[in-house]
């Protein structure tokens, strides 16, 4: 397969017109994105003293320790 010497040239061009494009303005083509914060946990104590609760006893009937 011959590749002919102005296609060469014209991907070369291409490509180095790309590049001096992409020099001038870095920010110009890729929007920032702006993250979304991470969600917040609330939680109170009460509700993870049930929850552990909850699964002791789980873990209790699983294991068939009150028989």
């Amino acid at each position: 397969m011959s590749v002919s010497p102005k296609l060469i040239a014209a991907i070369s061009a291409a490509v180095g017109y790309y590049l001096q494009d992409e020099q001038k303005a870095p920010g110009a083509q890729q929007p920032q994105r702006r993250r979304a914060p991470p969600p917040e946990v609330v939680s109170s104590p009460f509700a993870l003293a049930g929850r552990q609760a909850a699964m002791d006893i789980r873990w209790m009937w699983q294991m068939r320790v009150p028989r």
